[in-house]
């Protein structure tokens, strides 16, 4: 896959948009050729900032990726009032734009998200995650009671780089390195769609409770659906990812070595190119 990536050119990047259920605009890309893969971006991502694109850029000589902005994000709407519903419609936009199905993978929040919307019956054939941050058990606390409460009331103050490091404190960032990040490039556009945050929290609701998944959470994710996790991540992420291929019938896990939730493209396009196969 990678030779191939290397020899030939790379493939051309079609810009479009879909229309959700709600009205809002949801503005994608698409590149590759193959059958449709939808890339599901976790919380503060998008098409310009995350993971998503170089791994999108060693699967596109087998699958027509599609990346999208999720709502609130760089070119798509964000039409209100939000509810985690409206995002399920989003990604049904999405997949519709694909040609009515999809493989679908979802990495952090956005697993959670490619979960809810894969129970709720979008036209998803095979599903893979990376590291839906649930907190199942005690090896961390839970998210606490009020973190909701409090993003949204800095947020309403106009503070969104204090939402943003609310999230980070959250998601267990060093602090030396929590420290710093205001005064990298990146900390600009981490602000810009730190309004968001909210909406990631709602999706993710009572899953970082710190209490077992429920086996009957997701009653209708019955399709092939592959639960990824990373050799170096945290305790807890790892037994929530194990946790999930638990209650998922249709579901099986791997480890990736050596990674962590940072995860590397050259690690994880393998692995989801070997589960989707052709």
């Amino acid at each position: 896959m990678s030779q191939a990536n290397t020899l030939n050119p790379p493939p051309t990047t079609a810009q479009g948009t879909a229309t959700s259920k709600d009205g809002t605009t949801i503005a994608f890309e698409s590149a590759g050729t193959g059958p449709a893969l939808v890339m599901v971006d976790g919380a503060m991502c998008s098409r310009a900032m995350g993971p998503m694109e170089a791994i999108a850029k060693l699967l596109t000589d087998r699958y027509t990726v599609y990346r999208y902005d999720r709502r609130g994000r760089g070119g798509s709407g964000d039409t209100q009032p939000y509810a985690p519903a409206r995002e399920v419609e989003d990604l049904a936009a999405v997949i519709q734009a694909a040609g009515g199905s999809a493989r679908v993978f979802g990495i952090s929040s956005g697993a959670a998200l490619a979960l809810e919307a894969t129970n709720h019956g979008l036209a998803i054939t095979q599903l893979a995650l990376y590291e839906a941050p649930f907190i199942v058990d005690a090896t961390r606390p839970p998210s606490p009671a009020d973190y909701l409460e409090r993003l949204e009331a800095a947020l309403a103050r106009g503070r969104r780089s204090e939402a943003a490091k609310m999230f980070l404190r959250i998601v267990q960032m060093p602090a030396l390195v929590l420290m710093v990040m205001p005064l990298t490039p990146a900390w600009k556009g981490i602000c810009n769609v730190a309004h968001t945050l909210p909406y990631d929290a709602r999706i993710l609701a009572d899953t970082q409770s710190g209490k077992p998944l429920p086996r009957d959470r997701w009653p209708h994710v019955t399709m092939p659906t592959l639960v990824m996790d990373g050799g170096k991540s945290p305790t807890w992420m790892r037994n929530a990812a194990k946790a999930l291929a638990d209650v998922l019938p249709g579901a099986r896990y791997q480890t990736l070595p050596g990674q962590t939730h940072m995860v590397k493209a050259q690690a994880i396009a393998p692995a989801l190119a070997a589960f989707f196969g052709a």
